[in-house]
């Protein structure tokens, strides 16, 4: 794929910012001179003035990156005076590496429903494709089900929160057309419930499939009537 993606570090550091922002108001215009777009399914769309999306034909995905919040680690383990039941980086890497690819994974399914959106995973310089590049930032997990022998379990009231920051770019260019931001607390009734791995992943998907619909029906209201 012959885009020039922003390293890692230096994307996660302009979402703290674009964060650090919408704490306060959501800004009219942001640093790279993407404009607010207001009244939208998300909590915060920003897009490139005099922009057309509907004279994309084709469409590429990128994999999802996958960010927890500043200091996760040090505070899970901080109370946790069971050794063996820690928080390791190992269990960082785990969580990232699997809700990355369920990000993905959700993505594409949506995006490959009828009528599906031509998407391709390679292209040249000169084609005209949108990329669309899914990261999730300051992930938040109440309570982790770490690799640990013997039966453990952990009740929490909230399952946590993450925040969806996506990106699309044209794929000649590489310049950022579309910026969404949307934080989401998981909706659970306020009772202690077992979490585990298992919960975790249905309360990441629900999520994950909400974000997913919001997106295809925006996406279809700008870019459809290029792929009639």
């Amino acid at each position: 794929m012959n885009i020039r993606v922003a390293p890692k570090k230096l994307l996660l550091a302009c979402a703290v910012f674009i964060l650090a922002s919408c704490a306060y108001m959501a800004p009219p215009e942001t640093y790279d001179g993407l404009e607010l777009v207001p009244n939208t399914r998300f909590g915060q769309v920003y897009r490139r003035p005099g922009v057309d999306l509907s004279t994309y034909h084709a469409f590429g995905l990128t994999n999802c990156e996958v960010a927890f919040r500043n200091n996760w680690l040090r505070d899970q383990n901080t109370s946790n005076i069971n050794f063996n039941s820690r928080v390791t980086q190992k269990d960082v890497d785990r969580i990232k590496d699997k809700l990355g690819a369920e990000c993905e994974k959700t993505f594409r399914a949506v995006l490959e429903q009828a009528p599906p959106y031509p998407l391709v995973d390679k292209f040249n310089d000169g084609e005209h494709v949108l990329v669309l590049r899914p990261a999730i930032i300051n992930l938040d997990i109440a309570a982790p089900d770490v690799m640990t022998p013997g039966r453990q379990r952990n009740y929490t009231t909230d399952a946590g929160q993450m925040t969806l920051l996506l990106e699309a770019l044209d794929g000649t260019t590489g310049e950022i057309l579309v910026r969404v931001v949307d934080k989401r607390r998981d909706r659970s009734p306020m009772q202690l419930q077992w979490t585990n791995s298992v919960t975790n992943k249905a309360d990441a998907q629900r999520v994950l499939n909400r974000w997913a619909k919001q997106f295809r029906e925006g996406l279809d209201e700008v870019a459809r009537p290029a792929s009639k």
